[in-house]
């Protein structure tokens, strides 16, 4: 496990812990009306925009952190200190677009990269089979420069994001770069595309958007990997521990999947200890289609992960898998509405959690079944495993329905230790005691594995949950 990802040293006992830290509390300096009109000229921005950019910031103070009376009493944000994390001032920078198999290090196995940091954009390529067939990667100020009434149709007006959700119209309000993924009617794209950020500079911050369109009868995969940048460019990245400068990534994923298209999204997050994260995933499927979402959380002191999915068009189907190994004293807080609006639509949920040392997660879920949403199938699965008496799991799945004619509309939910039968079953085996459990831990953890559409990217996930794994148990040992 390398340094950066080293989970902090859970409290022993006797240890004062840190104070809860209320919801209002969030301690980021940079949310006013100057630092809005700073970020709107530097980015050279017509007068629409900045409009937005002003009326979002409006929401942002005058919403709470959480909307969702059955969720706040599980915000927790005592792990993180933003007081002194600053945006750049500079102008984000672009690279030009290079063909894939160039020196531009595609992964092996992908069709394209866009990889970004804090400053911009630092590589740029796709192969040049999908860039003929009309697919566009590019960044979000090319995107603007580019098609200035497509931008404003894609990322204008209140967008997908939530009108409810605070930290929605904080990104709203500020963000300064991302990406723009765009898959024409009837483009089936073989290789995934592939979205890098590599983020962490001690007080740095960075707020960002990621639009991605599939027209009508396409298909595609993306991969994004959201990983600490290297500690030979950042000057090291940091061990989380509580006098350590952190930094700050709140993100948005804004998704339309195209009447009878096809979208597998995939993302690996393994950030430092330092890094506070702030997602938020939006999808809104046309008739027939399907969204395959696999999430796997590993690094960041506090990450807090949203995802809306909207089943617009009959016949809409959604798989998610979200998964959480966490260690130390971090904090995981992740939240998920799925909507259905269309007849006949799908749709299967599902969150994991490991949790080691003092670590907590809070999975929270809500299946809304609107009046139209005849026929409808959803299921909703949130299953914790508490590995020490010191860690805690919450798991609240909740059903709201209008239309009575469903298919099947359930939730189920767990939280607890290792099954004591399995870890018999194993090591009756001849398997010892503690790789037993560590074949039970990954298990428990592969159904998001094996759905990231890039082979490299599986073999990295599998990586870093066993040294995860590996690092935290011989730290523990030698305490």
């Amino acid at each position: 496990m390398t340094e950066a990802n080293r989970p902090a040293r859970p409290a022993s006992v006797g240890e004062t812990r840190r104070p809860r830290q209320s919801p209002t509390e969030l301690t980021l300096t940079f949310t006013d009306e100057a630092s809005v009109r700073q970020q709107s000229r530097l980015l050279e921005e017509p007068e629409w925009l900045l409009d937005e950019r002003l009326a979002a910031l409006e929401r942002f103070a005058e919403l709470p952190i959480e909307s969702n009376r059955l969720y706040t009493t599980y915000v927790d944000l005592r792990n993180a200190r933003l007081g002194d994390v600053r945006p750049s001032t500079e102008a984000p920078t672009e690279v030009p677009m290079q063909a894939a198999g160039s020196d531009a290090d595609v992964p092996e196995g992908s069709a394209g990269l866009i990889e970004l940091d804090e400053r911009g954009v630092t590589r740029l390529a796709l192969e040049p089979a999908a860039r003929d067939a009309g697919v566009v990667l590019e960044s979000l100020t090319a995107f603007r420069r580019r098609d200035p009434a497509g931008f404003r149709s894609a990322a204008g007006g209140d967008g997908m994001l939530p009108e409810n959700d605070k930290l929605a119209h904080l990104t709203r309000a500020l963000w300064s770069q991302g990406a723009h993924l765009r898959v024409p009617d009837g483009v089936r794209l073989e290789r995934p595309i592939v979205l890098r950020w590599a983020l962490g500079r001690p007080g740095a911050a960075l707020l960002s958007r990621t639009l991605i369109d599939l027209g009508d009868d396409a298909e595609a995969k993306v991969v994004e990997e959201l990983a600490a940048v290297r500690p030979s460019i950042a000057g090291g990245v940091g061990d989380g521990g509580d006098d350590a400068p952190q930094a700050f990534f709140t993100g948005t994923s804004e998704v339309r999947v195209g009447a009878g298209s096809s979208l597998s999204f995939a993302s690996l997050q393994d950030f430092s200890l330092d890094q506070i994260a702030f997602q938020h995933r939006v999808a809104e499927l046309g008739r027939q289609s399907n969204l395959r979402w696999a999430l796997a959380q590993l690094g960041g002191r506090l990450v807090r992960s949203r995802v809306d999915n909207r089943l617009v068009g009959d016949g809409a189907s959604v798989e998610q898998v979200e998964i959480v190994f966490a260690a130390g004293d971090q904090l995981f807080d992740l939240t998920s509405y799925t909507k259905h609006l269309g007849r006949k639509t799908t749709g299967n949920l599902l969150s994991k959690g490991v949790l080691q040392d003092s670590a907590r997660s809070f999975m929270k879920g809500l299946i809304t079944i609107e009046k139209n949403a005849v026929g409808t199938d959803s299921f909703l699965g949130e299953f914790g495993m508490n590995l020490s008496r010191q860690a805690r799991a919450v798991a609240i799945p909740s059903l709201e329905i209008d239309q009575p004619d469903c298919r099947r509309a359930a939730h189920s939910s767990s939280v607890g230790p290792i099954d004591d039968s399995q870890l018999f079953y194993l090591e009756s085996r001849g398997i010892p005691p503690e790789e037993a459990r560590k074949f039970i831990v990954l298990g428990f953890l592969e159904p998001v594995v094996v759905r990231v559409p890039l082979q490299s990217a599986q073999d990295a996930l599998r990586e870093l949950l066993e040294a995860k794994w590996d690092g935290s148990h011989a730290e523990t040992a030698a305490a």
